[in-house]
């Protein structure tokens, strides 16, 4: 059972947490309904579409900025102990500083693992609806690409022809062991093209020695073709980098189909390592407010506390950014993108927690 100043302890950061959660969730929708409806303005659809995607779309929002929550809502919680004098009337019944640094610490874990087994899948379930929705308004599905056991498959359309490609594996910016069917408009096979590579650098496709057959009868080219497409590398690395909108056991499954296909499963890693460290993540965070509370700001006005919390939210963001864009385009290993931000937070938090019970 719970003492009755881990109770209070406890219901007063969840009070804290909820507050300033539904604070961001408020900005997240002005925001997100914003962009909506500037979407929407030259397209005949129902007034609420624009409210029902934001709907969609901001649980996943809100997981990805929860770290922040955690410094923020930290910071909140000790500014009233400070203000009303709480923390010495604890520490008058026998609490520590460092008691309450514990509790909080495994109250945010705890939070943590609620987050990640329920709450981000929930919340990838519905951005990917909000995604198929979105996407059936960007264009008018002449234009696909989706990885299967198979390998890379693309639906194009260009110049009144319709291609249907099939890839092996893509190496950088060359497709391996291609297949393409050229169809008309009214899906009558044109030819039909074999080649074992396909520079993809641009939406002119470089086809080198190609195989093309028409009605049966089969051309061997030495040299090289040129194909235009809806699609180029970057294009189609664009096309799965949203992995946000997949839950835990998604992520697994294409990675396996990403590893078979020989495509790089670099971003799948680390938003696996990031949601499995994520727990961890908002214990440390919580830990990185505390220090900064008891060492930098603990006289100073709600106002200041403010502006400190956005402005080392917004450096740790960009700070982890640059580290997962790294580690993604494999100029460092996966494993040091996803920790080393971490580690820095770490070390600077059991810094200023030293002699905490001194403070």
């Amino acid at each position: 059972m719970f003492k009755i100043y881990q109770k209070y302890i406890i219901i007063n950061y969840l009070k804290k947490f909820i507050n300033t959660s539904l604070i961001f969730l408020l900005l997240i929708f002005i925001l997100n309904v914003l962009e909506e409806i500037n979407f929407f303005k030259d397209l005949n659809v129902s007034f609420y579409y624009p409210y029902f995607l934001t709907f969609l779309n901001i649980p996943i929002t809100l997981f990805e900025i929860f770290p922040f929550i955690f410094l923020i809502s930290t910071q909140f919680f000790f500014y009233d102990l400070f203000k009303k004098d709480e923390l010495n009337l604890l520490k008058k019944n026998g609490l520590s500083n460092l008691k309450i640094v514990q509790i909080l610490f495994f109250l945010s874990i705890f939070i943590g693992i609620f987050n990640v087994l329920i709450y981000y899948n929930i919340a990838s379930k519905l951005k990917f609806y909000y995604s198929d929705i979105k996407n059936s308004f960007s264009n008018d599905n002449k234009y696909l690409a989706m990885v299967t056991d198979n390998g890379l498959w693309i639906k194009d359309e260009i110049n009144d022809k319709k291609f249907i490609i099939k890839s092996k594996l893509i190496q950088d910016t060359i497709l391996i062991e291609n297949v393409i069917n050229e169809f008309s408009p009214e899906f009558k096979l044109i030819r039909t093209i074999q080649s074992a590579k396909i520079d993809i650098s641009d939406n002119e496709w470089i086809v080198h020695n190609p195989s093309i057959t028409i009605n049966n009868r089969t051309e061997n080219i030495i040299g090289i073709i040129k194909i235009s497409s809806n699609f180029n590398s970057k294009i189609i690395n664009n096309l799965f980098s949203n992995i946000s909108s997949f839950d835990i056991f998604k992520l697994y499954d294409l990675k396996k189909d990403y590893q078979k296909f020989g495509y790089s499963t670099d971003e799948l890693r680390i938003q696996i390592l990031k949601l499995f460290s994520t727990p961890f993540f908002y214990g440390i965070f919580t830990l990185f407010s505390i220090a900064i509370m008891f060492n930098l700001t603990k006289n100073k006005s709600l106002l200041f506390h403010i502006i400190i919390g956005v402005l080392l939210s917004v450096l740790i963001y960009y700070v982890n950014f640059i580290f997962n864009s790294l580690g993604n385009n494999g100029k460092i290993p996966v494993y040091p993108s996803v920790f080393f931000p971490l580690l820095i937070i770490s070390t600077l938090s059991l810094i200023g927690l030293v002699n905490i019970n001194e403070k």
